[in-house]
């Protein structure tokens, strides 16, 4: 995923999640938001997951995933909050799951 795409400031963080749309299951909370650029996509991982290298390892992961499911015409920022069951699914398990969330946001959106 490119930098562009990216969602690193923690100001950027925390105006999405203060409008409160959100969706999520065992694995993951996703905050989404309207956005007039294109896609843009924040992770975070607790430190409670493990130290650095487990979480840059689910970071990685989930990138991959973001890269595989979401749309990159869509207009729209997303916050992806890693909980702690992740840990215990195996990526295919969680690939489903991410991609299973991604379709009730966007039927959701469509309403």
């Amino acid at each position: 995923m490119k930098k562009e795409y990216r969602i690193k400031k923690n100001e950027d963080f925390q105006t999405i999640i203060k409008k409160k749309k959100s969706i999520a299951n065992r694995q993951f909370v996703i905050y989404f938001d309207d956005n007039h650029e294109h896609l843009k996509v924040g992770i975070s991982v607790s430190k409670k997951l493990g130290h650095a290298v487990v979480r840059n390892k689910i970071k990685r992961q989930v990138r991959m995933m973001v890269h595989q499911v979401f749309d990159k015409n869509q207009k729209m920022n997303f916050i992806i909050i890693i909980r702690h069951q992740y840990l215990n699914q195996s990526y295919q398990d969680n690939l489903k799951s991410l991609m299973s969330l991604y379709n009730k946001i966007n039927r959701r959106m469509e309403k």
